[in-house]
């Protein structure tokens, strides 16, 4: 297999925004694991001589306490991404002033610690809407990457619902969370947003081609808990289906990918977490070997640079039903 590009990213999301979009009291004083996380996350990339992106929610860069940890990344080469400054899954419910305001406060809090303006985002939740996009191109954005071409979304916001302590209005508020089972239909190749205001380039998190079903990380752990050897199976076989499809795949990170329950106990309700960091790092280790043996791993905006010009991107109408993601 010819080598080819894959890129890698984190969603940087901290425990109070999985506290927050569980429902769990105590958010409020945004407790923080990026002390364990971060230098853990970056010695493991260090180790691989990988660069990848970070998508860093605003939040988190705007209290002090983070202020370290967020720093360390830039200062070891990696790409910082927005994720929104408040980390609420129904950022497609907003307006379009309202979107307007969380990604410049989210920018100008990211900016201030670690001296890189985003170009690139994600929205918590892969939440996105036409508003969404119409902002980050007027903001000079180059890429989003908030679309997951999974038919399952319905089926993990179930298991979610199931865990929490929520109440009906906040279940609404959370409806579109990991999108809608019309996700499954869009593509999982690159292309461009066509806008009034021009093209968007769109990457999407990489599924399954042809099926439709993930294969992130975090995915790859759930797996694992049952047989190693089946995880990275499957693993290689989605990624084999990549290659044959002609699709640069995109891979997804998530903080409990390195974090187990030898870290903390609260979080115990998300899947794998039963699982210790050890463990956990053997699994993700074994996968991004694979992952790099056929692929040269990049930051997202050097895949977005290698798909080469926008306007030769194929072209994709901003359609939501219902307004969201």
């Amino acid at each position: 297999m010819a080598k080819n590009i894959a890129s890698l990213s984190l969603d940087l999301d901290n425990k109070w925004s999985y506290m927050k979009t569980h429902g769990d009291a105590g958010w409020e004083s945004f407790p923080s694991y990026f002390d364990i996380l971060i230098p853990r996350v970056l010695q493991f990339l260090k180790e691989r001589n990988q660069t990848i992106t970070f998508f860093i929610v605003g939040q988190d860069a705007d209290l002090e306490k983070n202020h370290r940890y967020l720093k360390m990344i830039t200062d070891a080469g990696h790409e910082i991404g927005n994720h929104s400054f408040n980390h609420e899954p129904w950022l497609h419910l907003y307006s379009e002033t309202q979107i307007e305001e969380e990604l410049a406060r989210a920018e100008k809090a990211i900016e201030a610690v670690t001296g890189q303006r985003p170009i690139g985002f994600r929205g918590p939740g892969f939440s996105l809407s036409q508003s969404v996009l119409k902002v980050l191109k007027r903001r000079g954005y180059q890429y989003d990457c908030s679309t997951f071409p999974t038919f399952l979304g319905p089926l993990a916001r179930a298991y979610y619902f199931m865990t929490t302590r929520l109440s009906e209005e906040e279940k609404n508020q959370r409806k579109k969370l990991f999108g809608t089972l019309d996700e499954g239909f869009r593509t999982n190749k690159s292309y461009r947003w066509q806008m009034d205001n021009g093209g968007l380039v769109e990457i999407p998190v990489t599924t399954m081609p042809i099926f439709k079903l993930p294969f992130h990380l975090s995915y790859i752990l759930y797996l694992s808990v049952y047989s190693k050897t089946l995880a990275l199976t499957y693993f290689r076989i989605a990624l084999w289906m990549c290659w044959l499809t002609g699709i640069q795949p995109s891979i997804l990170l998530h903080p409990l990918d390195f974090l187990g329950n030898d870290d903390m106990q609260d979080l115990s309700f998300f899947p794998a977490m039963n699982i210790p960091s050890t463990k956990k790092l053997e699994v993700v280790s074994a996968a991004l070997g694979i992952l790099s043996a056929s692929y040269n791993i990049v930051p997202m905006k050097e895949h977005a640079r290698q798909l080469g010009p926008v306007s030769e991107l194929p072209v994709v109408e901003p359609v939501f039903r219902s307004g969201g993601a």
